[in-house]
């Protein structure tokens, strides 16, 4: 279903000048909400803004910084005249062995993933209580909240953390009608899984094309996911038809993972 099953939302996206934060911003756009887009290039965010048109509007936004978060936020609500939707997505990622795991790379992945989607909810529902709103908050996790994977522990962790940060939330504000669910992406075809095929294939001695293969290899839906693939999870969780739906990890994996 689309069209108008978002139709009065206010919404605002994080990580959303590329990739999935930009699929997830059309697809509730799409869907009929207004959406502020933000992104740590401000550039990217504007962009992805003119591509939605109407009176979607970009912000540059690090979500590691609690005043920023604080300050778009403000500006945000001010704007749109409130927020009912908000959707924490912004991540990074690096690989390594954990023997050559450097603290700047541990850091770097938990003060993205894991307090950027803190800090972003918290802001939410400071907003959503003050405001008396039922809101919606769906944070992007990752295949990797369920599993470890080798060269990966400390992205592993970091999105292990958004999910009990989910599951925790979610339980201390339903009893004001607010929902918080997250979706857990598998192989997806953006910028960051270029990088990762290469950081891949030069740990494990393999071209980026066989890391590729292989991929596709363990996703039983045979082909690499699309941003829009999770996007559209994300605007069904962002709408009446998920009302019932709160504390879950969505797979969004092809099959790649089924718990």
């Amino acid at each position: 279903m689309t069209g108008a099953r978002l139709s009065g939302r206010r919404a605002l996206v994080t990580g959303a000048g590329t990739g999935i934060g930009a699929a997830i911003a059309r697809a509730l756009a799409r869907d009929g909400a207004r959406v502020a887009v933000t992104d740590l290039d401000l550039g990217a965010a504007e962009r992805v803004a003119g591509e939605i048109g109407g009176d979607a509007f970009g912000l540059a936004l690090d979500v590691t910084d609690e005043a920023a978060v604080a300050r778009v936020f403000a500006e945000a609500i001010a704007r749109l005249g409130g927020l009912e939707l908000v959707c924490a997505n912004a991540g990074v990622s690096t690989m390594n062995r954990v023997v050559d795991l450097t603290v700047a790379e541990w850091d770097f992945n938990m003060d993205v993933n894991a307090k950027g989607v803190f800090l972003t909810d918290r802001e939410a529902v400071r907003h959503f209580l003050a405001a008396g709103v039922k809101g919606v908050i769906v944070n992007t996790a990752s295949m990797a909240a369920k599993i470890g994977a080798p060269f990966l522990a400390h992205y592993a962790a970091s999105k292990f953390a958004v999910m009990g940060f989910t599951q925790s939330l979610a339980r201390e504000v339903g009893a004001h009608g607010i929902r918080v669910n997250a979706v857990c992406p598998g192989f997806v075809a953006t910028g960051m899984q270029d990088r990762e095929l290469e950081w891949e294939g030069s740990l494990r001695g393999m071209t980026p094309k066989q890391v590729r293969e292989e991929m596709v290899s363990l996703t039983p839906l045979g082909r690499i996911e699309e941003p829009e693939d999770v996007a559209d999870v994300v605007a069904f969780l962002a709408s009446d038809e998920a009302r019932f739906m709160t504390g879950q990890a969505v797979n969004v994996t092809g099959g790649a993972r089924m718990d």
